[in-house]
């Protein structure tokens, strides 16, 4: 980190728009060069600072790129602590638990001809290191070679330093579990394939990859496993290629590299996103296209070290849910489908798990891409035409992994916050939650697992034999709050939207009044004994109750009604904070992970590492105590955020945790997905600019935001008083101007009184 320091600090001079005695940089020209794409990727199975890899790539792409460290199909793929290169992947893995697909690897050697991957593998030092989203670079000190990446979409040009040697080679690497290779020397081209993937794919799955190089061969191999064979030509579990030549010393080698999912044919359509752009052309273009996705959020009045965790925070919301289309001949988008094989007309995305992402991720593609988001719900209609079923967690095709049925947020908030209300797949999508809301899946993790027994008692039972059956009857009661809301939208008849209506309300049938918790419930309708909040897992997933009874996103005001009013209601918050961070590790027979991060925090039973209770600090502005949502917030984005190796406090996963930051940063936060409101926190910058889609822009002002001064004295939403602990959807899609007066002290009169109050189900008239 090192050298990210000192470029950070060279800007710091070059912008030349700093307060010296505070070092606050008032404004950026070029957000990409604070981007550090190595946060995260400190970590391992055992303790997760973000578990990412530096992906060097396009927004959203089809392909990322990345250099690999871990053993051929380790979800470690990269780590920080490594100390040698294996190769350099293509990959589109999205998290290492749910490892990768349709990889394969190109790594340069010279002397001796070695292709296996223990002995390939090169020493390399972070210092000869350089990581940015669209250009890579890195030193191999043991073959003396400096290789260099800058990706496209679905393309990539690669550049390889060599050395004076008659021994230079690169090895393509189709790993194994079935591939191919074959080598064109009169071409310079070798094609292939590889079937490589960890689940979710039909019989017929293959990425297709062609590389060309410019430079002829002098050498030509293939390798079956361990066995070097001098044919052009491989199939086999494991297959590669090796070529070879003569170089001068600093001769550039380069490389063009396409891959399909529908056919070599394909492949080759692809390598012409390069055009006739050489190395560096690609390279700046790929540059541009960065600054200008994060430019459209432009802030001012911060650190160095927060610029770096915004700006690669924001980086990391523009990665998934990636591109799994391609363009036909015709320049007409199609994919191949991950869920029945064939390749049909039409959008499709993949790599995103529900359960993380509608939280954040998906509202702020909303509020940012909505023409983007347009096309993930025509991607998740046509899921839904070729599988029968909208996928919760897809990579590429259904997983079995996770619990709820979230994709009824995804769909519902998108429509809902949409300004023409036009989607020509809303009925099917609509017709789609319907199905997944009253039928069990082909997969525990598809439809509604214990549906029959929700749709019944109102909850899934304890000792139905059906895992984390708490967790499940929460996020279901959630989504048919977001049905309710999109039918009502659609103009569905009342009996069928008050039917979800009167679902969303079901999260009260765990409510346990001894405990002012959640707790499982039997299917006699009494609670599940013994009970400990602090028990992870069992009726939970991937958390306890203290982390799990906050999950009433689309009704807060009838929680609190539970609790006894805002006065309890508060105090149980404020023991989350409170609390040791003790934990019962029982269910999974060991620590796990996501229960370690909570451990070594320092914030209690505050578990921000993990998805289901990264809300909880804003829902003080429900009981009249905004305050206290500032102050946990802030808290929140200091303490758990860094730009460094380990700066995150758990999984990314997929760009939720960064979006949290992103909205946290810039001041509001969207607690009900499928509702109109953000809840209001308090903003890190103290400027904020944003370029919507439609050409308007929201300001967001706060001048005399420091560190000491997080909490809102008064708030000025288009030049008039404000005392909602609120913001509107629509209201902002106009273009606002937002003015913040910040103090060092509390303002305990403003947003207290029930008016002031984000929307709950309870209160809607």
């Amino acid at each position: 980190m090192k050298n990210f320091f000192i470029k950070s600090v060279a800007l710091f001079f070059v912008f030349q728009c700093t307060t010296a005695q505070e070092g606050i940089i008032n404004n950026v020209e070029k957000p990409i060069d604070w981007v550090n794409p190595l946060i995260g990727s400190d970590s391992d199975h055992t303790l997760s600072n973000g578990n990412t890899y530096p992906a060097i790539a396009m927004p959203w792409a089809m392909n990322f790129w990345t250099p690999q460290t871990g053993k051929m199909g380790d979800g470690w793929a990269y780590t920080y602590s490594a100390k040698k290169i294996k190769g350099f992947k293509q990959t589109h893995q999205p998290s290492p638990w749910m490892n990768d697909y349709g990889q394969f690897s190109i790594m340069p050697v010279t002397g001796k001809l070695r292709f296996k991957e223990d002995e390939r593998e090169s020493w390399f030092s972070h210092k000869s290191e350089t990581v940015t989203p669209y250009y890579y670079s890195v030193y191999l000190a043991d073959h003396d070679v400096t290789t260099e990446i800058a990706p496209t979409e679905r393309a990539a040009r690669f550049r390889f330093t060599f050395p004076q040697t008659d021994d230079a080679y690169v090895v393509i690497d189709a790993f194994d579990k079935g591939s191919y290779v074959k080598i064109i020397p009169s071409e310079n081209k070798i094609i292939g394939y590889t079937t490589k993937n960890s689940g979710g794919v039909p019989d017929n799955f293959k990425n297709y990859f062609v590389i060309v190089f410019d430079k002829s061969f002098t050498v030509t191999k293939t390798f079956d496993g361990d066995k070097l064979l001098d044919a052009i030509e491989t199939q086999a579990d494991h297959s590669g290629a090796i070529i070879g030549f003569k170089t001068v010393k600093g001769e550039k080698v380069n490389a063009k590299v396409a891959s399909s999912f529908i056919s070599y044919e394909q492949a080759e359509r692809n390598l012409n996103e390069l055009g006739k752009n050489d190395f560096d052309q690609i390279k700046e273009k790929g540059k541009n296209v960065w600054n200008t996705e994060l430019s459209r959020i432009k802030v001012g009045g911060g650190t160095a070290e927060q610029f770096t965790t915004f700006y690669s925070s924001l980086y990391r919301s523009l990665l998934f849910p990636r591109k799994f289309y391609e363009f036909d001949a015709k320049g007409k988008v199609v994919h191949y489908s991950p869920y029945n094989g064939k390749v049909l007309p039409g959008y499709m995305f993949t790599d995103t798990g529900f359960w993380d992402t509608f939280r954040a991720l998906f509202p702020f593609l909303n509020l940012m891409y909505p023409e983007l988001n347009q096309q993930m719900q025509e991607g998740l209609s046509n899921a839904y035409n070729e599988s029968g079923w909208l996928p919760e967690w897809a990579s590429p095709g259904l997983r079995d992994v996770m619990v709820g049925n979230n994709s009824a947020s995804v769909v519902a908030e998108a429509y809902l916050k949409s300004e023409t209300k036009k989607n020509p797949e809303i009925e099917n999508l609509y017709k789609a939650l319907i199905h997944g809301a009253n039928n069990q899946g082909p997969l525990r993790a598809v439809g509604r697992l214990g549906v029959d027994y929700y749709n019944s008692l109102g909850y899934v039972p304890y000792d139905a034999g059906i895992n984390e059956n708490a967790a499940r009857t929460l996020e279901y009661a959630y989504d048919d709050f977001a049905i309710y809301k999109l039918g009502l939208a659609l103009n569905k008849p009342k009996s069928e939207t008050d039917l979800y209506k009167k679902r969303s309300l079901n999260y009260k049938n765990l409510f346990d009044s001894e405990n002012n918790l959640m707790r499982g419930k039997n299917k006699d309708g009494k609670f599940q004994t013994p009970f400990s909040p602090f028990k992870w897992g069992d009726a939970f997933t991937e958390g306890n109750s203290w982390h799990y009874s906050w999950s009433v996103f689309h009704d807060m005001q009838g929680l609190i009604d539970l609790m006894g009013g805002k006065d309890v209601f508060v105090s149980q918050l404020d023991k989350v904070f409170s609390l040791a961070p003790v934990f019962d590790e029982s269910y999974y027979g060991s620590v796990i992970h996501e229960i370690r991060e909570m451990q070594i925090a320092n914030m209690g039973q505050y578990a921000h590492g993990n998805q289901p209770i990264q809300h909880m600090t804003y829902l003080y502005d429900y009981a009249g105590e905004p305050w206290k949502t500032q102050y946990w917030v802030r808290e929140t984005m200091n303490r758990m955020y860094k730009p460094t190796p380990d700066g995150y406090c758990g999984d990314e996963d997929n760009g939720q945790t960064s979006a949290w930051y992103v909205f946290s940063a810039i001041g509001f936060y969207p607690v009900t997905p499928a509702s109109d409101q953000y809840v209001i926190g308090t903003p890190l910058f103290k400027t904020v600019k944003i370029k919507l889609q439609n050409g308007k822009e929201v300001s967001i002002n706060a001048p005399q935001n420091n560190a000491a001064n997080k909490y809102i004295k008064s708030m000025k939403f288009n030049g008039k008083a404000d005392a909602n602990n609120w913001l509107s959807h629509s209201e902002l899609l106009k273009g606002a101007t937002i003015d913040f007066e910040m103090s060092n002290t509390p303002n305990k009169n403003r947003g207290t009184a029930k008016k002031d109050f984000p929307y709950s189900l309870s209160t809607e008239k």
